[in-house]
């Protein structure tokens, strides 16, 4: 089956699908990600040695040169599309963009994004982006810049024309392509209704609506014996440091990747439909703007991850804008201390209306 995504973010939507890749383009793909994966570690030594000789910064114009002109020197290199090439280039340079604003902003070493760093063939997962000259949708395939055609599989129509596309594997060997069209509200039937929904643990959701809660799925609790026995394969198998992992470990890494993507799937799908039913029975919703990643230190750690607040939000913002729904976002603080009638604020939680 194939698998769609969608997020609705500056006038844009992003629609994934599952592909379908023949022997013969696994190898192109293959290919193709060894020289992007070449021109990134380029671009890596490129920098440092840069910054160590006048603390400058290599920008995208000079690694553009220099992909220039090693396509001119390299047989290799050339027989791949300059495409993917180029905005792999791009993305070093977003990436390391970031990390120089987040030391520039002294933010901690906890929230600091870091330098780009090498990508090593065994552990790097091909990712190759392409503009719209790099790829066309013919007969229901996706073609490549470089002659590699792949089946894709259409889980659902898409609503315009796209301008650029991914081509990814994940963990587990899947391949995807993710493509972005201009985002298109697609409107509902007014309702008349209003929602307040507050995040938590022991309930993932709770609402001013008893019919639309959300309670603890706990995927991951019913998960863990097979995510427990996978980790244990894992240790058992563990290689040496320095040496290389064996066969068995591999499987089983494989093996826990692809319950953790179940698990995973399993979130996504239930804060999707909860936030559908949501969105589809409410014109105005005022969402708690929590942030749950200081819960990752605290003793509910892992009840926290499983309830999956952060996925649940976003897909729950990301329905409302889609459909054209008011969303409004609160601070949290004193959310459960404040009357929603009066304003006055308590010394302790009040009962939801």
């Amino acid at each position: 089956m194939g698998e769609l995504r969608a997020a609705v973010e500056a006038g844009h939507a992003r629609y994934t699908y599952r592909l379908r890749v023949s022997s013969t383009a696994r190898t192109a793909l293959a290919a193709e990600w060894d020289r992007c994966r070449w021109v990134w570690n380029e671009c890596v030594a490129k920098s440092r040695a840069v910054h160590l000789h006048n603390k400058a910064t290599c920008g995208p114009a000079q690694l553009n040169k220099m992909l220039t002109e090693a396509r001119a020197r390299t047989p290799w290199l050339r027989e791949g599309s300059s495409v993917p090439q180029q905005r792999i280039i791009r993305d070093f340079g977003r990436s390391r963009g970031k990390a120089q604003k987040d030391i520039t902003a002294r933010l901690p070493m906890a929230r600091r994004s870091g330098m780009p760093k090498w990508k090593i063939k065994r552990e790097a997962l091909p990712s190759l982006n392409y503009t719209r000259r790099g790829f066309r949708l013919q007969d229901g395939r996706l073609h490549l810049a470089g002659g590699i055609v792949v089946t894709v599989v259409w889980s659902r129509a898409l609503p315009a024309e796209p301008s650029s596309v991914r081509v990814y594997q994940d963990s587990l060997g899947h391949w995807y392509c993710s493509v972005v069209v201009p985002a298109q509200v697609q409107p509902l039937p007014e309702t008349g209704r209003a929602l307040g929904v507050d995040w938590g643990v022991k309930e993932t959701a709770t609402t001013t609506s008893d019919a639309h809660d959300l309670p603890h799925a706990e995927h991951g609790r019913k998960a863990q014996t097979k995510l427990t026995r996978y980790d244990r394969m894992m240790a058992r198998r563990k290689p040496n440091k320095g040496q290389a992992a064996s066969k068995g470990y591999r499987e089983a890494k494989k093996v826990r990747a692809k319950a953790h993507k179940k698990v995973a799937r399993q979130r996504e799908d239930t804060g999707r439909k909860w936030a559908k039913k949501v969105v589809r029975d409410h014109d105005a919703i005022a969402v708690e703007d929590f942030r749950p990643k200081f819960l990752a230190k605290s003793t509910m750690a892992r009840k926290a991850a499983d309830a999956a607040i952060g996925a649940t939000k976003a897909a729950l913002i990301e329905m409302g804008r889609k459909h054209g729904r008011d969303i409004r976002l609160v601070h949290p603080a004193h959310t459960t201390m404040d009357c929603a009638h009066c304003d006055a604020r308590a010394k302790h939680a009040p009962p939801l209306p």
